[in-house]
């Protein structure tokens, strides 16, 4: 097994942990050492493994001028033989008792007959039970000079503050994916193996930064593909979704090919690949794609060569607005996936979406350029003899463009400004659709195309659509036609089952100030965050009836005596009495109490 057959024997055969193994090459170096130290990190990441070479090292008599223990020496031979009496080793998923801790500390007391200091290797050490803590704490604590405690764990929030407070803790990184495959190749050279940059890497991935759980990947790939790790044998054995099909079906969707993209995931079902797995890859390769567009953070992309160069090539296609987008609806397809009863339909809707956002970019793109291009092309002098023909420009702008489906044609309609009021209107047609000017597809933005629901109409009815005014109109406006509106949105929202916002709209009258501010009073902070909630709607509403954007809505708290408060039961009794005072002789003749 490569796992044990290339386990590092020295400091610098260590792989992906420079960082610590300097410090502890500098504190034998210095006579630095520490009674005890903690190494910390995830599996496979050389935690025992280094525990051993610093132990070997602290006691070699040899020692090189690179700090590394020579192999020769009496010490150094007996560590690797298993028979060393100054190294001892104790796995605490077996040994967790307390018995077993007093057991090594009567050990501890006991000098050592070879070299110079006595080291006890304690791995998986959280899974001491408390008892065994304590009574490890106080030999841990003032240890004897010749002793040197190193525990190993992967789960240092299970160990005790206590335990922590006396020792070195050294945090160990997960292994990038460049250093394993580059170790990975060295082993292959020197046994043989052919193989390739791309298999290497799929391997290092997979590993999640283990190298142990790497190297038992690549044993496995070599025994099944005969001595070959390529890129195919990688894929078949371990059961990988190869990255040919998020590149083909990422090139689909740029190409809103609906039928070739659910092709491409019926195969992947085939294959036996679990939708949420494959809807999760592809917002990574998603992500990657986004980080391949910029030179300064290609670097992130912990791929070989060959793939890197394809995620180049895809990154010039697809824009930053496409993959925000679809990463937006990749990652709610991953949220909704496992409630849903239908989780195939679940990813094969969220592909459609996808397929339909460039229609969607190119909407918003025309609409820009609708309104932009009057402003651009008309001089001060020729306004008015231009204004005349400003609407069969822009029907040429429009008709020249690629041939729109008529949800997109009524888009583009909507988008369309109409002529400025210092310019000469064109002919009224009878006929022509209600237009809406850009200033208001600014303001509104329900109208625009939600990128989360491409499926259904751009636009509503066109006898729904309701009537939009510049976003620059401060049209005055009488109080009464204001509070007519707002209590006509206020019985709207108590109609859609909002009744605390209805409260809070109609418990106080607005009062119209200076401005066109309208100020409510409200009770207490809950009542804000509620108007918070609905502010957006309500002033939507609001400017558009009264064609004033100019308006906007402030609070107010009550003061203690503007509050209403509950009235007692003494408080109704006596009320009562004033309406009808017989009621008073009744109370007395049956004897009732008031409350």
């Amino acid at each position: 097994m490569s796992a044990r057959k290339y386990r590092p024997s020295t400091f610098e055969s260590v792989v992906g942990q420079q960082h610590i193994t300097n410090t502890l090459k500098n504190a034998i170096k210095n006579n630095q050492l520490a009674q005890a130290f903690l190494f910390c990190g995830p599996r496979g990441v050389g935690k025992t493994t280094c525990a051993r070479i610093l132990a070997k090292t602290i006691n070699c008599q040899n020692l090189s001028p690179q700090v590394e223990a020579c192999g020769e020496c009496d010490s150094c031979r007996s560590f690797q033989n298993g028979n060393s009496f100054s190294i001892h080793e104790l796995d605490a998923a077996s040994n967790n008792s307390v018995d077993d801790i007093r057991s090594l500390i009567e050990q501890v007391r006991i000098p050592p007959q070879t070299g110079k200091y006595k080291i006890y290797i304690i791995d998986e050490v959280h899974m001491l039970s408390q008892a065994a803590f304590n009574a490890f704490l106080k030999t841990l604590e003032e240890p004897p000079s010749y002793a040197i405690f190193i525990l190993a764990t992967t789960e240092k929030h299970k160990i005790l503050p206590t335990i922590l407070s006396r020792c070195q803790i050294f945090d160990f990184n997960r292994i990038r994916v460049e250093d394993m495959a580059s170790h990975l190749a060295a082993i292959a050279r020197k046994e043989n193996v052919e193989y390739d940059n791309d298999g290497l890497h799929l391997i290092a991935q997979k590993a999640d930064g283990g190298l142990r759980d790497a190297l038992s990947m690549f044993d496995q790939i070599v025994s099944f593909s005969n001595r070959n790790v390529n890129y195919k044998a990688v894929i078949d054995n371990l059961n990988i979704l190869d990255y040919d099909y998020y590149f083909k079906i990422t090139q689909a969707l740029l190409q809103e090919d609906i039928a070739n993209t659910l092709l491409i995931f019926d195969e992947i079902l085939a294959n036996g690949f679990d939708g949420n797995n494959f809807i999760n890859g592809l917002a990574a390769h998603f992500r990657n794609i986004l980080v391949g567009k910029d030179s300064s953070t290609l670097k992130l992309l912990e791929v070989s060569d060959g793939i890197r160069q394809k995620y180049l090539e895809q990154s010039k296609a697809a824009s930053a607005s496409f993959l925000l987008s679809a990463l937006n609806i990749a990652n709610q397809c991953d949220l909704n996936y496992k409630n849903s009863k239908n989780q195939r339909l679940q990813v094969e809707l969220s592909l459609i979406k996808i397929c339909h956002i460039p229609s969607a970019l190119n909407l918003s793109a025309s609409a820009e350029a609708l309104k932009k291009k009057p402003e651009s092309t008309v001089k001060p002098e020729s306004r008015v003899s231009t204004a005349a023909s400003q609407q069969p420009d822009q029907a040429q702008v429009i008709k020249e463009e690629k041939p729109y489906t008529t949800a997109e044609t009524q888009a583009i309609n909507v988008a369309s400004e109409p002529p400025k009021a210092d310019l000469i209107p064109p002919p009224p047609i009878p006929s022509e659709k209600p237009r809406i000017s850009v200033q208001a597809l600014k303001s509104a933005p329900s109208i625009i195309p939600n990128l989360n629901d491409l499926s259904g109409p751009v636009n509503k009815a066109e006898e729904d659509t309701p009537k939009y005014v510049s976003g620059d109109s401060r049209k005055p406006f009488s109080s009464d036609d204001f509070l007519q509106l707002w209590n006509t949105y206020a019985a709207d929202i108590k109609k859609a089952g909002k009744i605390n916002m209805f409260t809070i709209m109609t418990a106080n009258p607005p009062t119209v100030l200076d401005g066109f501010k309208i100020e409510l009073v409200i009770d207490n902070r809950i009542q804000e965050e509620l108007l918070i909630l609905e502010k957006v709607d309500l002033l939507n509403f609001l400017r558009i009836k009264l064609e004033n954007f100019g308006i906007d809505i402030i609070t107010r708290q009550a003061e203690q005596n503007e509050k209403k408060r509950l009235y007692t039961s003494h408080e109704k009794y006596q009320h009562m009495l004033t309406k009808n005072p017989i009621l008073e002789e009744f109370r007395r003749k049956f004897n009732l109490d008031v409350n």
